[in-house]
């Protein structure tokens, strides 16, 4: 009998389908059974015909300045039931604790007093809103919604990656990813209880409408904005309005006056109470951030000040996003929650003392160094991966700006078998758990987006930077959670050696990984 796994080779990092050539993990062993028969031809004919599918529904993104289908695909990714508690516990608290730093940046301030975290970090951060100090949302909810990006290191463990509470993006290739799964490949779910993903539109919404201001919490409006038609994500902004039931507006389509936040309708103007925007902070309202913006609407920020209207995300979130506050994130969550953090932070660095900005510019070429308001992918430089002249040019830059940057050990990210051509190959994956905040409970959508590094080695997976994505699977049911994957008894890859980074005494080492790493 024919074994589409044949040929397929494991790469020197933490593979999520086989333990060992030809031994499969547990949870993967009902999908392999279908997959192994299977002619490679035949997949990459399935795959062929989702592309055009992908097309045709407008399931596309923007590289480089062209419109592609988003790549999915068709081999899932499979978690099974103990091992997503443990990262829907985890992502719940990150969360959790996000809230509680956002409440203290724009309040009280407490946690600075305390000395948790130094006040001149916040100030210094490109994403603080001065504009909305003092100021909290009607229902106190910030973090409405949360992608929290974790990867797999060499030996098995989830770890947190970067925080996204700005206005995280990709949730509507999980739905997508999961209708297009079920439609080309049926029989893949025949033997298996995998959980749904439908119920995201839903939960959202409710969350937006527990947001309202509380004169409005009854029957509140609802809408979704967006930039427009030339935004990346705009299939998401559409396909989220849609499924939610309300309406799509870009800033052109509001008005406000006397602090209230209206929508222009055919039978007349119409009151907004709750705005889900998909417009970043700067433009979002020429009247207090760039006034050469117009795909916001001026007057939203005096409106949600005055408490008539609700913005979520919450202006001002980015601040949580600044890659130096991740460092913090571990002592963030045992000083707000009282508890240890369940997911431990890549090993990172700041470069705010002399001593350790000096070793990082001497181990450039060791560690991964990124901008600390960067997104997408965008001036990530692999230090093993980069240049000569590369190196050369990123020492100045970090050098002139230190508070810019932020550096981490370089973590070989696990990988999957991705059908390459006809044949399949591993290729490095992460994984983006979405949350949703209600203001009463975190609720997680079971599976998240996993998104693949399309070129061979390559460890950067966003789309814009030509990645792809897979379907994710949380097995359902007890007969799954027996069968979790138990990292620590399974065969370890040795760590990337990085030469010693200096010790600061006031913080017990500046490369100390917060907690018990995050």
């Amino acid at each position: 009998m024919a074994d589409i796994f044949d040929g397929y080779r494991l790469a020197e990092a933490w593979d999520e389908m086989f333990s060992a050539p030809g031994k499969p993990r547990l949870p993967y062993a009902g999908l392999i059974t279908v997959l192994q028969p299977m002619d490679p031809a035949e997949l990459r004919f399935r795959a062929d015909q989702l592309a055009r599918t992908f097309t045709d529904r407008g399931v596309t993104y923007d590289f480089a300045g062209e419109e592609r289908p988003f790549p999915l695909d068709l081999i899932p990714r499979v978690i099974d039931a103990v091992e997503w508690d443990l990262v829907a516990r985890g992502v719940r608290q990150r969360v959790l604790a996000l809230e509680a730093f956002l409440a203290d940046v724009y309040g009280p301030g407490r946690a600075f007093e305390d000395g948790v975290v130094p006040w001149g970090l916040v100030f210094t951060s490109p994403r603080f809103r001065r504009e909305v100090a003092d100021f909290t949302p009607p229902n106190g909810v910030r973090v409405h919604v949360a992608g929290i990006d974790l990867v797999r290191d060499e030996n098995g463990k989830f770890r947190v990656l970067e925080d996204n509470v700005r206005v995280p993006s990709g949730v509507s290739y999980v739905i997508e990813n999961r209708l297009a799964m079920t439609r080309t490949f049926p029989a893949l779910f025949a033997e298996q209880s995998v959980h749904e993903v439908e119920e995201y539109p839903s939960r959202l919404l409710a969350a937006l409408r527990a947001s309202a201001p509380a004169a409005r919490r009854d029957d509140p409006v609802v809408v979704v904005l967006t930039p427009g038609v030339h935004n990346a994500a705009y299939f998401e902004h559409t396909l989220l309005a849609r499924l939610m039931g309300v309406e799509l507006v870009e800033g052109r389509d509001l008005f406000c006056s006397r602090n209230r936040v209206y929508v222009h309708t055919t039978r007349g103007r119409r009151p907004v109470d709750v705005i889900y925007r998909r417009v970043d902070d700067d433009f979002l309202d020429p009247l207090h951030f760039r006034p050469d913006s117009v795909i916001g609407c001026p007057g939203l920020i005096n409106a949600a000040r005055a408490g008539n209207v609700t913005l979520a995300n919450a202006v001002g979130n980015g601040v949580a996003d600044d890659k130096l506050i991740y460092t913090y994130i571990p002592d963030l969550i045992r000083y707000y929650l009282s508890e240890e953090p369940l997911l431990d932070n890549v090993e990172s660095y700041r470069l705010d003392d002399p001593d350790m900005l000096g070793w990082v510019l001497d181990s450039l070429e060791e560690l991964v160094i990124k901008p600390v308001d960067g997104a997408g992918g965008v001036g990530i430089v692999i230090g093993p991966k980069a240049s000569k002249a590369e190196l050369a040019l990123l020492r100045e830059r970090v050098a002139a700006d230190p508070r810019g940057w932020m550096a981490q050990r370089p973590v070989a990210l696990s990988t999957s078998p991705v059908l390459i051509g006809e044949g399949l190959a591993p290729r490095h994956i992460d994984l983006r758990p979405f949350a949703v905040n209600d203001g009463e409970d975190v609720w997680l959508l079971p599976g998240g987006l996993t998104r693949v590094a399309l070129p061979e080695g390559e460890l950067v997976v966003n789309s814009s930077q030509g990645g792809g994505s897979k379907d994710t699977w949380v097995l359902a049911g007890p007969e799954s959670a027996g069968g979790a994957a138990r990292p620590a008894a399974l065969p370890l890859l040795a760590s990337p050696q990085l030469r010693k980074p200096p010790t600061r005494p006031d913080r017990g080492g500046v490369g100390r990984q917060s907690g018990p790493e995050q």
